[in-house]
């Protein structure tokens, strides 16, 4: 019997987190969340030394049709290296560089598919690290 996640009334519970590394470092973490009841995830991004409030209040929102993954961007350093996206299984998705260029960038597979940027889902690194 399959939930419908629009109507599920979640009861969300700690699922667990993954840690994001430089050079064996942790500069960041993901917290993953789940709905005891239809599986659904939810996850947001913590990056070491920034206090920020998030722009939403409550857990961040996910199409049925997306999944959660970090996106590495290779030319950057530090805490502008990396964020938390939603990537569908094909097509393209628009990101905003920490230089304020916004690329638009394809997707096959639930993979950005661009030498200078490397995807990691979520689903695949639950209390694991991953090393950019």
């Amino acid at each position: 019997m399959s939930v419908d996640t629009e109507t599920c009334k979640h009861q969300i519970v700690y699922f667990g987190v993954t840690n994001i590394n430089i050079d064996e470092r942790t500069i960041g973490s993901v917290d993953t969340w789940r709905c005891a009841i239809c599986k659904k995830k939810f996850c947001e991004e913590k990056q070491l030394g920034i206090e920020s409030i998030s722009d939403y209040v409550g857990m961040p929102k996910i199409e049925a049709d997306e999944k959660w993954a970090i996106l590495v961007r290779k030319l950057f350093k530090g805490k502008e290296r990396w964020n938390l996206v939603r990537l569908k299984k094909d097509g393209t998705i628009k990101v905003e560089n920490p230089d304020d260029k916004v690329v638009e960038l394809p997707v096959k597979d639930y993979k950005v598919d661009n030498p200078e940027y490397a995807s990691f889902l979520i689903d695949d690194h639950v209390n694991k690290a991953i090393e950019i």
